[in-house]
């Protein structure tokens, strides 16, 4: 399907992030060694593999449950085949920056009813579920890692005061009337950001965040498990709960670097942490590229093939 011109800045960021991404793990592959990184693979054997790839899996149906709740909850529910194409055709765009290219949700749902308000202000409550998340799976093991402290302190300070503006319903409605009395384009884009946040706020009432940050937390553990598991299977095997601390902080840490899915970021942060704990770098780049792939690329490929097959 061809993209509206909206979309076709995040499709090209897409596009860039696949090939720097292709070039960046092959220089990680021969710097760490291209015949030691080929045999962990094949160390790892496909019945791990596959079951990296069920447990990715698992955590886009559970956040799609997620997302389908949060519909519900802004009262633009959508049946759950149609709801279900649009929500993995978004990951199509997952690498680009800031994951906005996910926003295609929006214009997917559109003609089925869904207002551009709800669907956004779902996207958001995504995000910051996910995030709350991360931090909760990450607190697991950071008593361990006192470099991490600053940055998982950080994170959830700005997680709390944001969550603490949106729900100031009286700013939020003065700024929109005050937006709304004026012509200029700025003040129009204004007034929408309004309107997303006051139904943005009815994601989190005290039930909706519960449900939220309990999905988001069996999601992103289930990818830490399988990283768990990655890591026995390299014949290095860590505690479970170091093993999804590392998985965890580099995710946090590349939702920080706002790169397009973290690339980079995540990547440095997840080998740094395991040659602290005493990974063989050859080790340390076949596990990191072995997940990246298992998790961020078979989303993204997944998204590719839903989007290809919607109208």
């Amino acid at each position: 399907m061809s993209l509206p011109p909206s979309l076709k800045l995040p499709f090209r960021a897409v596009l860039w992030s696949v090939a720097l991404a292709a070039l960046g793990y092959l220089g990680l592959s021969l710097w760490a060694g291209w015949r030691e990184v080929v045999a962990a693979v094949v160390q790892v054997g496909p019945l791990v593999l596959i079951g990296l790839l069920a447990l990715s899996l698992g955590n886009y149906l559970l956040r799609f449950l997620r997302w389908a709740r949060y519909l519900a909850l802004l009262d633009a529910p959508v049946p759950w085949r149609i709801n279900l194409a649009v929500y993995f055709s978004g990951f199509a765009l997952t690498t680009s920056p800031g994951k906005l290219g996910e926003t295609l949700r929006s214009l997917l749902l559109k003609p089925h009813g869904v207002p551009a308000p709800a669907s956004l202000a779902a996207f958001f409550a995504e995000r910051v579920s996910d995030l709350l998340a991360i931090l909760v799976l990450t607190a697991v093991g950071l008593w361990a890692y006192a470099p991490a402290r600053p940055v998982v302190g950080l994170a959830l300070a700005a997680v709390i005061v944001f969550l603490v503006l949106v729900q100031w319903t009286g700013l939020i409605t003065a700024i929109d009337n005050w937006a709304m009395k004026r012509t200029q384009q700025w003040a129009r884009l204004l007034a929408k950001l309004c309107e997303i946040v006051l139904h943005f706020r009815r994601c989190f009432s005290v039930t909706a965040m519960a449900m939220g940050l309990a999905i988001g937390v069996l999601a992103w553990f289930a990818e830490g498990f399988g990283f768990w598991w990655l890591l026995a299977a390299l014949g290095h095997p860590l505690p479970l709960t170091t093993a999804v601390f590392i998985y965890a902080f580099a995710m946090l840490v590349g939702a920080l670097s706002f790169l397009p899915g973290g690339l980079g970021s995540s990547e440095a942060a997840m080998i740094g942490l395991l040659v602290v704990n005493g990974f063989p770098e050859p080790a340390a780049v076949t596990a990191t590229l072995i997940c990246r792939l298992a998790t961020l690329w078979f989303a993204v490929g997944l998204g590719a093939i839903f989007l290809t097959r919607t109208r």
